[in-house]
């Protein structure tokens, strides 16, 4: 996004397509914005200057920051409480200076903080403290396991499809439909399908996806496993893009969860719990042992390699990003067999 200020508070961006919008910040609802961008200002300014010392927190972005390292060692040896997976920088501060360490919250008795629904810490309700607080308990554990907290439903299919797909939001265009196909549970079957848009147009992102949903429809007995509900909301997207390949009717079936089961929101958040500092599917995935082949693999850095494949039609990119994707399947893959080892 690139800012260009046409007046004192006033300015314009470049929209995903090019085009210039103007935002007015004295106006409803940017005025609001404008309070926003003067209080972050002011609080850059106070570190510029010494006056305010910002302490690391850490959250799901981090693994983006060059500081990554760096911020992990220290929230590491200050055992700081964001390192509970879903605790906020907010609730840690609300709660610090009664419980400031993971290793504090581990060991106190959570009912004497709770009044009712809600805790003696200020938006924070009497459920999700005591969730926190078991967590805590799990991650100082000696030998720290994950575990289920309530029974799944992962359904039984002779033929499994493990599905991620790689979105360039730049461009606006998604740019490859993975699928990693098992059959009758056995590995050794396993099987790498992959659509790739050669180019960020409309011609070959729909190309792409009429194939990836026609190798789907042909499935139509397997099993859907996917990480997050993106692939759901891109599919949908898609649709309205591309009427001419499906129906909205055809997305909600395709999608239908006693077929397709997103393995993050119905599974891992609501009824799991695992000794990591997140649940991302790298953290996971990487905890049941699986290793990606690619050194520092994320969607960002595909992103980066679309871009290059673009403008470079390098044959050896094209297969990276086809590799970093076939990762991710076969990485849904590995924690589904890991949920299914879990015990309640």
């Amino acid at each position: 996004m690139t800012w260009g200020f046409l007046a004192a508070v006033a300015g314009s961006c470049l929209d995903i397509r090019g085009d210039q919008i103007a935002y007015d910040f004295e106006e409803p609802p940017g005025s609001d914005l404008w309070r926003e961008y003067e209080k972050a200002l002011a609080e850059a300014r106070s570190i510029i200057a010494r006056e305010t010392v910002p302490r690391a927190a850490y959250s799901s972005v981090c693994k983006l920051c060059h500081w990554y390292t760096f911020c992990s060692r220290e929230l590491t040896a200050a055992d700081d409480l964001t390192l509970i997976p879903f605790l906020r920088r907010s609730d840690r501060d609300i709660m610090s200076d009664r419980i400031p360490t993971i290793a504090d919250f581990a060991s106190i008795d959570p009912e004497k903080f709770v009044r009712g629904r809600k805790t003696t810490f200020s938006g924070i309700g009497a459920e999700r403290f005591r969730l926190l607080q078991a967590r805590a308990t799990m991650l100082k554990a000696p030998s720290p396991r994950p575990y289920l907290r309530q029974p799944v439903k992962l359904g039984s299919f002779s033929s499994e499809l493990f599905f991620d797909i790689e979105v360039d939001p730049l461009r606006d265009v998604c740019y490859l439909h993975g699928f990693v196909e098992r059959k009758n549970g056995d590995n050794d079957t396993e099987q790498y399908v992959a659509f790739f848009a050669d180019e960020a147009s409309p011609v070959a992102e729909r190309r792409a996806f009429a194939a990836a949903f026609g190798y789907l429809t042909s499935r139509s007995c397997a099993g859907i496993y996917y990480y997050s509900k993106y692939e759901r909301t891109i599919y949908r997207k898609l649709q309205q893009k591309y009427p001419g390949v499906c129906t909205r009717d055809d997305i909600e079936h395709l999608f239908d969860p006693e077929r397709a089961i997103d393995l993050y929101g119905d599974v891992v958040l609501k009824a799991t719990e695992w000794p990591t500092r997140d649940h991302s599917i790298k953290t996971l995935a990487k905890y049941l042992g699986f290793a990606w082949r690619d050194a520092h693999p994320s969607g960002a850095v595909s992103i980066e390699w679309f871009d290059r494949w673009c403008r470079e039609r390098n044959p050896a990119v094209r297969q990276r990003i086809l590799q970093y994707n076939e990762d991710d399947c076969r990485a849904t893959r590995v924690l589904l067999d890991g949920i299914r080892e879990l015990t309640h």
